[in-house]
């Protein structure tokens, strides 16, 4: 039987672009010849497996993309929309996969945030087990248009990265990304948690860089991100990266008091 709650199922075009572009400079992706991509919980329709699958074959062109949910009803409407490198199966986070194969990497972008923060870990160390050496689970929430969003990088040894990514035009405050943080985080953000703190110096370096608004927001978000650098938060990156609004910081900095993988 598929582990797991069928969730809401909400999707739409262009939602998940911000962490796919993100999971497309992995170095397990690209080191992989034919690499397979899981995209669990796809949610009512097969828009983001596709899509997820038209941005990872620009850069791999043989790249195999599975679009799993644990609604049989999702997946035989999905299934219509198949097509020659994208396929769509029944399940949940066991991540059943045909001859027992093993994922490179699995999103699985608004899932967990339907959840209980008890069920977290047991969700991640389920899908770990599923992904072959070095691969990577990336999860994650956005908000329904994709302009907000983060996500963590977890690994066989654990949760390794956290990122944010957000549209910077009309920006106000970086810690917008409080709303939409994954699971393991957002009932986190109250002082106390290391979260908090960060979320607390991202907004005060936002403010501190606003005369460089004056050359784009691109450039303010770089100051910002130089200034927790140089205060040392452990971000991860450079100037490719940050000017796309992603900030990326090690898991440790920001992960739950008392977390243990």
């Amino acid at each position: 039987m598929p582990i797991g709650s069928i969730t809401r199922g909400t999707t739409g075009t262009n939602r998940l672009r911000r962490v796919d572009r993100w999971i497309a400079q992995l170095p397990s992706l690209r080191r992989s010849a034919a690499p397979l991509v899981v995209d669990l919980g796809y949610g009512a329709s097969a828009t983001t497996t596709l899509e997820l699958h038209q941005r990872i074959s620009r850069i791999s062109p043989l790249v195999e993309v599975i679009g799993i949910e644990i609604d049989p009803a999702r997946v035989a409407l999905a299934s219509l929309s198949a097509r020659a490198g994208v396929s769509f199966r029944l399940g949940g986070f066991e991540v059943p996969l045909p001859g027992q194969r093993e994922a490179t990497v699995i999103r699985a972008l608004n899932v967990l945030r339907q959840y209980d923060e008890s069920a977290v870990d047991a969700a991640w160390k389920l899908m770990v087990s599923r992904l072959e050496p070095g691969g990577v689970l990336v999860e994650g929430t956005c908000n329904e248009v994709g302009r907000v969003a983060s996500w963590v990088d977890v690994s066989a040894d654990g949760p390794r990265s956290f990122t944010l990514s957000l549209r910077l035009a009309d920006l106000e405050r970086p810690s917008i990304v409080a709303e939409r943080l994954p699971k393991a985080l957002i009932h986190r953000n109250v002082p106390g948690e290391k979260v908090h703190e960060f979320l607390r110096d991202l907004d005060r370096h936002w403010q501190l860089n606003s005369p460089l608004s004056v050359y784009g927001p691109s450039q303010r978000w770089i100051g910002t991100v130089t200034g927790l650098a140089a205060e040392g938060w452990p971000v991860h990156g450079g100037r490719s990266r940050w000017k796309l609004g992603e900030l990326t910081v090690s898991w440790d900095a920001v992960a739950p008091n008392g977390f243990a993988w």
